[in-house]
């Protein structure tokens, strides 16, 4: 089946995704950008179909997971922007003006601490950080993988020693040096 041929089958089931959308919605309007977001996704990775499934069953689960995820990505926006002119003390902490500044402080603790850990735990740890997976590095400094979990695991425990006074929600020491 060409690109094409599945496009057209995929948009003759637009009337049928469009009450499946407002199941969801409960609105028109935001029914008809589900089911657009829907037809495109669908269209885009139709390479993703297997012929003989079926169509509308596939459909509908990228109907659902797309309602999902821009349901939580919308929950997530609405718990850090604050949407009155009042700023509660319970937001300051996601205060724009803060942000840059305790940002940079958290980040010299952390480089810190990371500096103060043995280099045999460091280079997985920051390996792993990096995004490498765990036979990944493994191969890159010849060792075990049970070893390399290991020593990610040590890191972590040794970090969170050092770094105790961010998750117990303390303020750092300010040590002034000469």
């Amino acid at each position: 089946m060409t690109s094409i041929e599945f496009s057209i089958l995929v948009v003759r089931q637009a009337p049928s995704l469009k009450m499946y959308a407002l199941h969801f919605t409960k609105d028109s309007d935001d029914a008809n950008d589900l089911v657009q977001d829907t037809l495109l996704k669908a269209i885009t990775y139709y390479n993703k179909f297997k012929e003989g499934t079926n169509l509308k069953g596939w459909l509908y689960t990228i109907m659902k997971n797309t309602f999902i995820n821009n349901y939580r990505r919308l929950v997530k926006v609405n718990s850090i922007v604050t949407k009155t002119d009042e700023i509660l003390p319970s937001n300051l902490l996601f205060s724009s003006a803060s942000n840059y500044a305790e940002g940079k402080f958290i980040m010299e603790d952390i480089n810190k601490s990371l500096g103060k850990i043995s280099r045999e735990y460091y280079t997985p740890f920051t390996m792993y950080y990096e995004g490498y997976k765990y036979h990944e590095i493994a191969e890159e400094l010849s060792i075990p993988i049970g070893t390399v979990k290991t020593r990610i695991h040590v890191a972590r425990k040794l970090l969170k020693v050092q770094l105790k006074d961010y998750s117990e929600g303390r303020p750092q020491k300010v040590v002034y040096e000469d």
